[in-house]
């Protein structure tokens, strides 16, 4: 069975057979290490890189000991964008497809946009697994529609992101309703502080689990790098997006303001553009997901909210339009490509503002590719420092022609003329063999 990897983790068979309709062969790195720790019922906190497979890793050691006779809530998990609760939530459905008859297990998701008072008129019967947005989770708990006080697993997906968007407070309302003995799994690209504070009032003694990549993005990504040069940068995009011609480019920006933008620039310039950003209303932002899932957008322009807490099939190239201020949201981003063993483009327009990032990108192992479009071909560049390093050059053949022939101690007629001749042979001398 190709699944035979999973089998030494004891889960029971409805999930085996689920991952091999998946076609999962082997646990990822955050899988192996997560599991046995989850299984024990201890707490843990979970870091790794986005397409890690973290998802997989608490599913399947929670809903393996969740008891279908009990018909009340056992497993809560937070999300803090719909568009994930969603995917997660599809996700279940695929793990809890082979249920044995009669014991189904039931899975609801609950987030903004929706119709709350049917959602209270369906939960007469309270579902194993909750799954869903936590202002929406916790205002149902308010509503004494849902029951979250016999769940004793809850698991905080994307935990920076939803301190980020102000949902922590919601998540700590939630837990504070559960058992004492909560098993809590909290996973995170970073660990801020005020994260940390957060943890620690449910969290006593956790597991802490932190997958490094062998490289920080994914190795089918080509990386590169086009400098602006003092060209207009949103028609340096639309001829980069044109150039390419992507199965499908998320472009991303720092801000929902230069995402709307940059858009509207590129809808000028007639292109058909998506939009993802924090001021869509929700439904809006359901329009858009369907849209793009139908594949009406070549070209969609995002905030980094994208990144985090969407999933969108077939993306071929990511463009980023300014480089974010968290290097760390560089690899989330790019990692929007390359899935699923495909090959994937990662494009960044540049300044001289951007070389100190780019170096800290370098030292990560990100080989950038120096590349610039000129009349509709790709054109490979020297190496972006190439510049700095002449002027190095100069400036170090100057100093040292400064210290080779030094001011006489008596002036004599003339001398200042002498004296620069004499440095320049130097620098011609020692220039040539450089």
């Amino acid at each position: 069975m190709k699944t035979e990897a999973f089998k030494k983790f004891d889960f029971q068979p409805f999930l085996i057979e689920a991952l091999q309709e998946q076609g999962f062969s082997k646990p990822t790195e955050i899988q192996e290490k997560i599991f046995p720790v989850a299984k024990k019922g201890l707490s843990v906190i979970g870091q790794s890189q986005t397409g890690s497979g973290k998802t997989l890793a608490y599913l399947l050691p929670c809903i393996n000991v969740i008891a279908a006779e009990r018909e009340e809530v056992q497993l809560v998990i937070t999300a803090p964008t719909r568009e994930l609760a969603q995917q997660i939530y599809q996700e279940i459905l695929k793990l809890t497809k082979f249920s044995p008859a009669g014991k189904e297990l039931t899975v609801r998701c609950f987030i903004g946009g929706t119709d709350k008072q049917r959602t209270i008129e369906k939960l007469k019967k309270q579902p194993h697994i909750v799954v869903g947005t936590p202002g929406r989770i916790e205002d149902l708990v308010a509503e004494q529609a849902l029951f979250v006080h016999t769940a004793n697993m809850i698991v905080v997906d994307e935990a920076d992101l939803m301190l980020d968007m102000g949902f922590i407070q919601e998540v700590d309302k939630i837990a504070a309703r559960m058992p004492k003995t909560l098993q809590m799994l909290v996973f995170s690209a970073t660990i801020p502080e005020k994260l940390k504070l957060f943890m620690k009032k449910y969290m006593e003694n956790p597991e802490y689990v932190q997958v490094n990549p062998k490289q920080v993005a994914a190795e089918k990504i080509e990386h590169a790098i086009i400098p602006l040069r003092h060209r207009n940068k949103l028609n340096l995009l639309k001829d980069i997006l044109v150039t390419y011609q992507p199965y499908l480019a998320i472009v991303f920006t720092n801000t929902k303001k230069t995402a709307e933008e940059v858009a509207m620039g590129l809808a000028e310039r007639g292109l058909k553009v998506g939009r993802i950003h924090g001021d869509l209303t929700p439904r809006e932002r359901k329009k858009m997901m369907k849209q793009i899932r139908d594949l009406e957008y070549q070209y969609i322009v995002a905030t980094d909210l994208a990144a985090r807490g969407i999933d969108i099939e077939g993306v071929s190239h990511v463009i980023n339009y300014e480089l974010p201020e968290d290097l760390d949201f560089y690899v989330h981003r790019v990692g929007r490509t390359a899935r699923a063993g495909q090959s994937g483009h990662a494009i960044t327009l540049y300044e001289l503002s951007d070389s100190d990032a780019l170096e800290r990108l370098e030292k990560r192992n990100i080989n950038f590719r120096h590349m610039d479009l000129k009349d509709g071909e790709w054109v490979e560049l020297g190496a972006r420092h190439k510049r700095q390093t002449r002027k190095k050059q100069q400036d170090d053949l100057d100093i040292m022609a400064q210290k080779v022939v030094k001011k006489p101690k008596q002036v004599k007629p003339g001398y200042k003329k002498k004296l620069a001749e004499d440095r320049e042979k130097i620098k011609r001398k020692y220039g040539k063999k450089r």
